[in-house]
């Protein structure tokens, strides 16, 4: 994957584990659906065409977090650590994902990870 110089930023000095979930995490999104990324100031935003539709918050030493944006709360599940409402936009329900392994991006996630992508 080539990457910016931006986010070539983001990922100077993290560790081999780091990266390799970064990676790992992107290219399953991109056979899922078409993505684009983008560095903000403190984050990594993935996109659709139109919208951000999740965000990497943190780079780890062995992890990376992922914040899913929904229109709800999606409480029956095994992969979000946190669903927090955020408060300026009582719409918007963010869901927190934390990857140690590339095994962790299983059936369940794909499906959240799809989700957010057609979220409107």
């Amino acid at each position: 994957m080539e990457l910016d110089n931006d986010i070539s930023a983001f990922l100077s000095g993290k560790s081999e584990q780091t990266l390799s979930l970064f990676n790992h995490f992107v290219s399953e999104y991109q056979k899922l659906v078409p993505i684009t990324i983008h560095p903000a100031k403190t984050m990594i935003g993935i996109a659709n065409s139109h919208r951000r539709i999740a965000w990497i918050t943190q780079l780890g030493k062995n992890f990376i977090h992922v914040v899913f944006p929904f229109k709800q709360e999606y409480t029956d599940n095994l992969c979000f650590q946190k669903i927090a409402q955020v408060p300026v936009d009582s719409q918007q329900f963010n869901h927190h994902f934390r990857m140690f392994n590339v095994e962790d991006v299983n059936e369940e996630v794909l499906e959240f990870m799809r989700m957010a992508f057609e979220d409107k």
